[in-house]
């Protein structure tokens, strides 16, 4: 496939990786999970958190960016953990350039090692659109078998922050969610904004509203759509400490704020295609505040 000038096949830490340029802001998106490992927008900052223990053996899942969680979100069920399709490799579907958009898809569908432990038929596309102002991941998930399928699952976006106590993440306010790290209680969000002191494994349901995540030194806006619930992730110490591919202080440089589907299951009927995306626009230096398409 003839790619635009604007997308360039690489190896990045020597796996296969496509690089797309737009304006002064880039992306890399790996073949190996359909995984976006850098987005840098147009002041250069590298918006995404990716470990520098990170393995890239073209195996194991890779710690950082935006690892694609599919079909199982989490150990919510009797898949391997955040479900296969993260450690497949991907195809090329198609790449675009075109009045300032950059766009990559890539591809993968079933075989005979996932129908071994899932057995559907199914298709995915990854479709990554980068402007100068934003970027958007979106997943679409296609039945293409004969009787319905049920999936959870996420966009698992691993953010970079300058320190994770002066950053805030506003727009769950009186929001219901399961706290995993406390017992999988479920309470609701009474804080104007959230600030991570310690571990925090959360999964707030019906968020729908747009999102602010600020560490002070910068801000982004997160939207998504199809998605009904967000994640809010941080090991904190201890538990980073026990990550063998995290340093130990990285928990104080990341935040994951995810799109999921995780409390009730996407049923998706055969022939049916179901879509959901993550939309991530800088504000203030690096970005000019949110935009729509």
């Amino acid at each position: 496939m003839q790619l635009p000038s604007q997308v360039e096949s690489i190896r990045f830490r020597g796996i296969e990786c496509y690089r797309l340029v737009a304006g002064a802001a880039s992306a890399i998106v790996s073949r190996f999970g359909a995984q976006v490992l850098s987005w840098r927008d147009t002041a250069g900052r590298e918006r995404l958190f990716l470990s520098e223990r990170a393995i890239f053996d073209g195996q194991s899942p890779i710690r950082g960016g935006i690892p694609l969680c599919f079909p199982q979100f989490a150990g919510l069920g009797d898949l391997p953990k955040h479900g296969f399709v993260r450690s497949r490799i991907w195809d090329l579907a198609g790449a675009q350039a075109d009045d300032g958009l950059v766009s990559l898809t890539l591809r993968t569908g079933d075989d005979a090692g996932t129908r071994a432990i899932w057995p559907h038929a199914f298709e995915l596309f990854l479709e990554v659109k980068l402007r100068a102002e934003h970027v958007q991941v979106g997943l679409s998930v296609r039945n293409s078998g004969t009787t319905p399928f049920a999936f959870t699952g996420a966009l698992h976006t691993y953010f970079a922050v300058g320190d994770i106590e002066a950053t805030t993440l506003t727009g769950l306010n009186g929001l219901e969610y399961r706290d995993a790290a406390g017992g999988n209680t479920i309470r609701v969000e009474t804080d104007a904004s959230l600030v991570v002191g310690q571990e925090v494994d959360r999964v707030y349901h019906r968020a729908q509203q747009q999102l602010s995540l600020d560490d002070g030194s910068a801000e982004l806006v997160v939207a998504a759509t199809g998605f009904t619930d967000v994640v809010v992730w941080n090991p904190w110490q201890m538990l980073c400490a026990q990550l063998s591919d995290m340093q130990a202080h990285a928990y104080r440089k990341m935040l994951c704020v995810e799109a999921a589907v995780a409390q009730f299951p996407v049923s998706v009927a055969a022939g049916d295609v179901w879509s959901g995306s993550q939309e991530l626009t800088p504000c203030g230096p690096g970005g000019m505040g949110p935009v729509g398409g």
